[in-house]
């Protein structure tokens, strides 16, 4: 046991050593594969690398001595006294150390499996099935090949969640998870193996972040989903969930410079690293020859070296339209053909003819707004999904956040006048494809809408793109036209909530008075 904790201690050194090297030379560049290889194979390394001894062999020539008989000699043979105190009790908190913390992942794969087993299956077209709970503290997470989200999420159908745990599973991130855990369990008492394993979960958000991004999901509606999904998960630490890593450091990343290719070039360092670890691992075999034939000792011989193969994965990534989703679901008519075959994402999503601006004009240019629901001063988004088929025909089209059935008419009606799109494809195919829009309808001096922001605090995130930074308001709630404090609007469950709308700037002071100066949010509820 003595010999596997001075390997284990070696270990222990080189994790130190290579993650310092990734702190210092790598963490601020963007390329999130290059990096997340670095940490998952510097990691192998360091269990490999004390396991290649080079062995060097020195000779030496002896004469040879006669021998000489000087009478009887007699030999006391020594007791062992037995080990030493601390070599009973560091392989005993060593081995406590290792059975806890492998305990931990043990058991939340147990919970994660108990949870998939006991959640309602919904089985994808690509081979995921998504796993829907309704413990509504749940937030959405992959393992292996399972999404997990819990009944909101899942009604509200958001691509950007979607998206996200697919790239996790795309990436096989719950493979590295595992394995490092595991190496993990090895090395508990190293805070760099900690850090290192911490920093790994960062890069998989970093890069599920970019599949979301690269889809052409909008950016600013993306970090608000953040911000609502900041929570954890629970203590599925096996677990890639949206609501994993630092928020602040995700937001920087996505907003950070592309690294130069030429940064690459640092991982030449790693090379003397190695050298120097199996310069120091190194041993010498001293072979004595004779002058006469002497009988030979038998010399231990060091291991070879071993030789790590990685095959990468090559993903293919390719850019899609803006998709924009809420909360809230309303029954609509049903269609003549199911849209239960049809994916929600893919690698080349359906396309308007000119594009999504093209798609906005259209929208803009033959949206009327109904003279009852006009007189009648109701306005709101209506959040509408359809189904672009594979000769771009579009079909099964419902509304999943109604306002009032005027505007959600309407809306169905201009969706229903839409030329046939460019179909999207997966794995070069042609597919059948869910596709949400929002219609927003709005009378002149209605305040600007906005999505559901409302912190357990009563305050509200505003985010600037541009600079990185967040705000944070505190407007003033009118419920059903009486002041509400901001924690207890917090608590209203959104589908009760049948429009909502903001008004801000000086309007809004004159008629409310100063605390009005950060906005005034109108929320009315269903009767």
């Amino acid at each position: 046991m003595t010999d596997f904790l001075i390997y284990d201690a070696k270990v222990a050194v080189l994790i130190a050593i290579f993650y310092m090297f990734y702190r210092l030379v790598l963490a601020r560049e963007t390329f999130h594969r290059v990096n997340r290889l670095t940490l998952f194979l510097t990691a192998i390394a360091s269990f490999v690398l004390p396991l290649c001894v080079i062995t060097l062999h020195k000779t030496v020539t002896v004469e040879a001595v006669p021998m000489v008989s000087v009478g009887d000699v007699q030999m006391e043979i020594a007791t062992d006294a037995g080990p030493e105190w601390w070599q009973l009790l560091l392989p005993l908190i060593f081995i406590i150390g290792v059975v806890a913390t492998l305990g931990h992942t043990l058991m939340s794969m147990f919970r994660i499996l108990m949870l998939i087993k006991r959640s309602e299956k919904h089985p994808q077209p690509d081979g995921i099935t998504i796993c829907v709970t309704d413990n509504g503290q749940i937030q959405p997470f992959s393992w292996m090949h399972y999404i997990v989200m819990d009944r909101r999420d899942y009604e509200d159908g958001n691509p950007a969640i979607l998206a996200h745990e697919r790239g996790h599973i795309r990436l096989r991130h719950s493979w590295d998870l595992l394995l490092v855990d595991t190496l993990t369990a090895l090395q508990w008492f190293n805070p760099a193996m900690w850090m290192l394993r911490q920093d790994l979960r960062a890069i998989h958000e970093y890069e599920a972040d970019g599949e979301v991004l690269s889809l052409g999901i909008n950016a600013r509606q993306y970090q608000y989903l953040l911000i609502t999904k900041a929570a954890g998960i629970g203590g599925y630490s096996l677990a890639n969930g949206i609501s994993h890593s630092t928020l602040k450091n995700r937001i920087n990343m996505m907003l950070h410079k592309k690294s130069e290719r030429r940064s690459l070039l640092k991982l030449l360092a790693l090379i003397p690293i190695v050298g120097l670890a199996l310069a120091l691992n190194a041993r010498t075999v001293t072979d004595y020859v004779y002058d006469e034939p002497q009988k030979q000792q038998p010399v231990k011989k060091g291991k070879k070296a071993g030789t790590i193969k990685v095959n990468g994965q090559e993903i293919k990534v390719v850019e899609q339209d803006d998709i924009v989703t809420m909360e809230g679901e309303v029954e609509a008519p049903a269609q003549e053909s199911p849209a239960d075959d049809a994916f929600d994402v893919v690698e080349q999503m359906p396309e308007y003819p000119g594009g999504p601006k093209a798609l906005m004009e259209f929208l803009n240019n033959n949206v009327q707004y109904p003279a009852e629901a006009e007189k009648a001063g109701i306005q709101g988004r209506v959040i509408a999904t359809f189904v672009v088929e594979k000769d771009g025909s579009i079909s099964n089209a419902k509304v999943v956040k109604s306002v009032d059935p005027l505007l959600d008419a309407e809306a169905l009606r201009v969706i229903g006048a839409m030329p046939n799109w460019k179909p999207g494809m997966q794995n070069g195919k042609i597919v059948r494809v869910k596709y949400t829009v929002p219609l927003s309808f709005h009378l002149d001096g209605g305040g600007e809408e906005i999505d559901h922001l409302c912190r357990e605090d009563g305050t509200i995130v505003e985010i600037d793109i541009e600079k990185g930074d967040t705000t944070i308001v505190k407007p003033l709630f009118i419920v059903d036209g009486k002041v509400m404090d901001g924690k207890k609007v917090y608590s209203i469950n959104p589908k009760t909530i049948e429009r909502y709308y903001m008004q801000n700037g000086q309007e809004a002071i004159d008629k409310y008075g100063e605390k009005a100066k950060d906005g005034v949010i109108l929320i009315t509820l269903k009767k």
